[in-house]
């Protein structure tokens, strides 16, 4: 494929998706996080150190309280309606600011900003404006920049939009998951489209350059019919970008999803029809295929740097911004910093005491060898632009592409068969019918996977 070109109209086969869905991991990182160990605040200063500080950076925030639980919810979050807790948490995670400013100096150029969670608005108005004044004092934010934040628009108004973007922020996200009512009951989570399309004219208003909409297929009594419904109420909303995630059923991994009743759920089979149609609705509104779980307006930024070759994925899923480090703060934030990835402790208390201590409060982390850095590398380019060239890989990491990966080439050798992906002499070029399935093909360079048959923790992936 040249740079500049659109990529083919994604193909979907489900009698191919049903026999190949497996589990597997979803790649916002190489290696995946569930592989990291020992690693330091030490080992963090080291590497944070020799890093190149005119290089710019991208500053991740979690904030985990939210008013009440999604029973869907995978992410790291506390359940509250009391306010001193966030109060309580800035004051930590001032400190923490402190000490990573510390760290990178005050010239670090920040051309990415993400408040994730939980739920970033349980903060109050004051509250934000003072977290974002507090990280513009240690960091220094550039013109222009991408300042984007997760929202619940069932717990924000037109002051608080307009108060996010007086402070900054320019990108924004909304959850929605499903309009259907019988949907919302099962998952805890009643949210009106009055509600939602208030928040997206006011975002609009405010002039926010991009405005995505999450949404969720897969969920308890969500059936073909509803599904397509809410889709056709949030395209016709104009978002610049949708998100449709699958619903990963893990019970045993996550406790509010065991107040789900799993006869609920559709089946695998009602799954792919919902997966098929809305792909053909979307492709049919003019929204292109990003990947994953993400679709775009061709002149959004996600697509523009696809086209170009400068499509990323980190863990906050796919970025326009290949080249900088990720600096994480908050309970439990993952962050890159050159070749290491680090974390932040899980729980609150363990997060509060390293900070009492004046220690960043890093869990643990990964230095990445050669090979893990080589294989980040393809899994991200699959990933992102759903092709390779050997020779760019062999020039950069002095190796004989053929015989580095001769395992790998032959396992896609069977994927080749079923029509997932064309092998040439230079290049690996997966196609229309194999990219709902890029999974799959990016997990036979998982050198970890291949040490570890055990996959039950991860989703299925599709």
């Amino acid at each position: 494929m040249d740079l500049g070109e659109a990529l083919p109209p994604l193909e979907v086969d489900i009698d191919l998706i049903r026999r190949l869905d497996r589990n597997g991991p979803r790649y916002t990182s190489y290696p995946t996080a569930d592989r990291f160990g020992n690693f330091t605040a030490d080992d963090y200063r080291f590497w944070a150190e020799k890093r190149d500080k005119a290089n710019p950076l991208s500053i991740y925030v979690h904030l985990p309280f939210c008013n009440t639980i999604c029973y869907y919810c995978a992410c790291n979050k506390v359940i509250t309606k009391d306010k001193e807790k966030a109060a309580e948490y800035l004051r930590y995670l001032f400190l923490e600011i402190e000490m990573q400013g510390e760290i990178f100096g005050k010239d670090s150029p920040v051309e990415q900003l993400h408040f994730g969670g939980g739920t970033p608005t349980f903060l109050s108005d004051e509250e934000m404006a003072a977290l974002v004044e507090k990280i513009g004092n240690h960091f220094r934010f550039v013109e222009n920049g991408e300042y984007s934040i997760e929202i619940d628009p069932r717990k924000v108004n037109e002051a608080t939009i307009a108060n996010l973007a007086k402070i900054g922020f320019n990108r924004i996200s909304l959850g929605v998951q499903d309009f259907d009512r019988q949907v919302q009951l099962a998952v805890n989570r009643i949210q009106s489209e009055e509600e939602t399309l208030r928040v997206i004219h006011a975002a609009r208003a405010e002039g926010f350059k991009s405005l995505s909409i999450d949404l969720i297929y897969g969920l308890p009594k969500q059936s073909l019919d509803g599904f397509l419904k809410t889709l056709e109420k949030v395209i016709a909303a104009g978002p610049d970008r949708i998100s449709i995630y699958n619903y990963a059923h893990l019970p045993l991994v996550f406790k509010p999803q065991r107040r789900i009743e799993e006869k609920d759920l559709p089946s695998p089979a009602e799954k792919l029809d919902i997966l098929a149609q809305t792909i053909s609705l979307l492709t049919h509104s003019g929204f292109s295929y990003i990947g994953m779980d993400h679709f775009a307006r061709p002149s959004d930024e996600l697509a523009i740097a696809q086209r170009n070759g400068k499509l990323h994925r980190n863990f906050q899923g796919y970025s326009t911004h290949a080249d900088c480090d990720l600096v994480a703060l908050g309970v439990s934030a993952i962050g890159r910093i050159g070749p290491t990835y680090s974390q932040n402790f899980r729980t609150l208390e363990d997060y509060y005491s390293h900070i009492e201590r004046k220690e960043l409060p890093i869990m643990r982390g990964l230095v990445l060898d050669q090979d893990d850095l080589l294989r980040r590398e393809i899994i991200q380019a699959l990933m992102c632009h759903f092709s390779l060239s050997k020779s760019d890989f062999e020039r950069k990491f002095s190796i004989v592409f053929d015989e580095y990966f001769g395992n790998e080439l032959e396992k896609l050798g069977e994927y080749e068969k079923e029509g997932l992906i064309e092998l040439e002499r230079n290049a690996v070029t997966v196609s229309p019918k194999g990219r709902l399935l890029i999974r799959n093909l990016c997990m036979v360079f998982d050198r970890y996977l291949s040490l570890d048959e055990n996959q039950v923790k991860y989703s299925k992936v599709i």
